[in-house]
């Protein structure tokens, strides 16, 4: 079923965390835009991977489809859903969590525990968090998450949108950033062998190494609210989808970069036209 639940922004970003990613990705020579920023492909391997168009508009559709409002050149939507007939399509998949319905599907020991043995779980959503912290179970969770990758490229997405980048955030600190980059290249890796572009969720403090983790856009939630727009639109070369969830953060957003980035206002479930929670704006 159509997943109904968005990861918000938790809004403060770790300070000196992203000063150690922005050292480190100095020693390494620094982290360089894949593309120029007019273009529209990113190579891997031999294949070219489009990726969205800049300053689109777009909708954010993860709750549920629907036939997009006039003018919408982008549109994500879960990967239970089809695509959008004709638009630049993004495929919404749960990478770093299990959801309530799915937590019995996962192997035991890839549900992520404490010391007691309890399963570490993000409150705001119920969902247990998955075990990266090793390169073996790294490879297992991503060979799961895989297939639903190759669900969303045999459906014909364009891209894919890996959500909960941030969860280690919420681990009690059992897992690291590390772990979580290492994770992305893991899938970043899949989606390119796939033909599939592959965007950044939310994590502002770790959009400075993007280039080593192989990602293409982002997709930010709340950026306007919390003023981190700009961190993205530096290091995705304005490639960005935002998506506010208050009128406030989409007038500070449209403020600074409505004619630069993707922007909408949805209601926090991301409803369907036909509830009264339905909300979606550009203005």
């Amino acid at each position: 079923m159509p997943d109904t639940r968005v990861s918000p922004v938790r809004g403060v970003a770790a300070a000196a965390l992203t000063m150690v990613l922005a050292l480190a990705g100095c020693g390494s020579g620094g982290d360089t835009d894949a593309s120029p920023k007019g273009s529209t492909t990113a190579r891997s391997g031999k294949d070219a991977v489009e990726l969205p168009p800049l300053h689109a508009d777009f909708d954010y559709q993860i709750g549920g489809a629907y036939p997009p409002p006039a003018g919408v050149r982008v549109v994500s939507r879960d990967r239970a859903a089809s695509p959008a007939p004709g638009l630049y399509n993004v495929c919404y998949v749960n990478a770093f969590q299990a959801q309530p319905q799915e937590r019995g599907q996962w192997p035991a020991d890839l549900l992520l525990r404490d010391t007691r043995g309890k399963v570490v779980v993000d409150e705001d959503w119920d969902e247990a968090l998955l075990d990266i912290r090793t390169p073996a179970k790294r490879e297992r969770v991503a060979e799961r998450v895989g297939r639903w990758i190759d669900d969303c490229a045999d459906k014909g997405f364009d891209a894919v949108e890996p959500d909960n980048y941030d969860s280690y955030t919420r681990s009690n600190r059992l897992l690291t950033a590390d772990d979580a980059t290492a994770f992305i290249t893991l899938l970043s890796a899949h989606a390119h062998a796939r033909n599939l572009a592959i965007g950044q969720k939310n994590a502002v403090e770790l959009a400075g190494v993007r280039a080593r983790t192989g990602l293409d856009f982002a997709v930010a939630e709340e950026c306007g609210e919390y003023d981190e727009c700009g961190e993205y639109a530096k290091a995705f070369h304005d490639r960005v989808l935002v998506v506010e969830y208050t009128d406030s953060g989409l007038r500070r957003a449209r403020s600074g970069y409505g004619d630069r980035l993707s922007i909408v206002r949805r209601d926090v479930l991301v409803s369907t036209p036909d509830s009264a929670d339905y909300v979606r704006r550009t203005r």
